[in-house]
This record gives C-alpha cells, structure tokens and sequence, in this order.
C-alpha cells in the first residue's frame, strides 16, 4: 500500500526553464559550449541526455561537475521559479490524506527548502538530492532504506526519462508527468507506469492505487 509520494523538483513540481537556460547559457559563454535559444531548446527535449551532450558540446564526463557550478548559480534565482499550476493543490491534497510527501532530485536540499520556505510549503519534510544526474536510483535506495520502507509502499512522480530508468532500477512505480521537460515521444517508449497530464492526475492515480 502506497505510504509515501516521491517528486522530482525541477519540471515536476517547479518550472525552472528561464533559470535553467540563463544559466547554462553564462556558463556556456564561459566554457565554449553551444548556448541554448527558444528554438533548440525545443529540439533537445527530443534528445537522450547523451544526444544533449554531444550537440551542446558538453563532454559528458564533465557534467557532474558543470552540475556543481550551475547550483551555485541556481541559488541566486530561486525567487525566478514558479510553482506549477495546480501542484500546490496537489501537495495539501495528498498531505491532508494522510501521505508523507518527499523530495528526491538532482538539485540540492539548500535550494529546495529555500523555495519551499518562500512559498509556505510545509507539507514536505525529507529531501533527498545528489549533484549527480545520473544517481537518482541510488538516492532512491538510500530514501527507502533510511525510512524502512520496502518498494510497495512509494510511488514516484517525474518529469524525465532519467526518472523512469531510475524508478525501474529501484523497483518502484513511476509517474510521468506531461509539463516538465522530456516529451512524451521520448518518455512514453520507456514505458511509466503512469502518465499524468494534468497535476491532478496525480491524486487519481494514488487514489487507484488503494484498496477500495
């Protein structure tokens, strides 16, 4: 029986796209890497992050620490992001059913609660993050194992391919959320267990998943 909600951060519950691309771009301008426009934005959302790399001209072994370098930036913009419509909703709903609510992602805790803080959220109590964006499954491991739980009793909800790979490998369910920043014709092959159009699919979804 489900227990406990897992989010992704960025695309799921907050829209980060201005701040993301701002961002990369000033250390692209630094770096010699290929700056990101409204227009090839759009077609690396049809991309694999490998395929990313390659156009953006970011050797992939140095995006762990390019990751690093963009938190540090991120955190000066965190009043720039916006909550998705409708999650806020989402979120008091579930707490108010009785779920722990989590967060596991690749930003960092530091950026997360601060967000949170500023828009009053206190529904959310543990998060879990690691600048490594190829290391959800194991901070998904590490979310279950610290609170005991076994794979049953959480559900995932993601914006990206890397999301549902992670949450195959961990064995737990995932939902794919349809406003963050993979498409569907990327995500959908990779088979989620759920597809969410709208934030409050969520609520339906969990709400399928109990016994009646």
């Amino acid at each position: 029986m489900i227990k406990y909600i897992a989010f992704d951060f960025d695309g799921t519950l907050v829209d980060s796209k201005e701040v993301f691309l701002d961002i990369f771009n000033q250390i692209a301008e630094k770096r010699g890497f290929q700056k990101l426009n409204a227009g090839n934005i759009e077609h690396l959302r049809t991309l694999s992050i490998t395929e990313r790399c390659n156009f953006l001209k970011v050797p992939l072994y140095k995006v762990p620490f390019i990751a690093i370098e963009f938190l540090k930036d991120y955190k000066k913009s965190i009043d720039r992001l916006v909550l998705i419509d409708g999650i806020r909703e989402v979120l008091e709903q579930l707490h108010n059913q009785g779920f722990e609510l989590v967060i596991i992602s690749s930003n960092s805790e530091k950026n997360i609660r601060t967000f949170l803080n500023l828009q009053g959220i206190s529904c959310i109590r543990q998060i879990f993050c690691s600048s490594n964006i190829f290391g959800k499954e194991s901070l998904i491991r590490k979310f279950l194992k610290s609170s005991g739980l076994n794979t049953s009793e959480v559900i995932y909800a993601g914006d990206e391919v890397r999301d549902i790979e992670a949450c195959r490998k961990a064995g737990i369910p995932v939902i794919w959320v349809n406003w963050g920043y993979d498409l569907r014709e990327i995500a959908e092959p990779h088979k989620p267990d759920f597809i969410a159009e709208k934030p409050s699919d969520i609520v339906q979804i969990i709400s399928s998943k109990l016994p009646s």
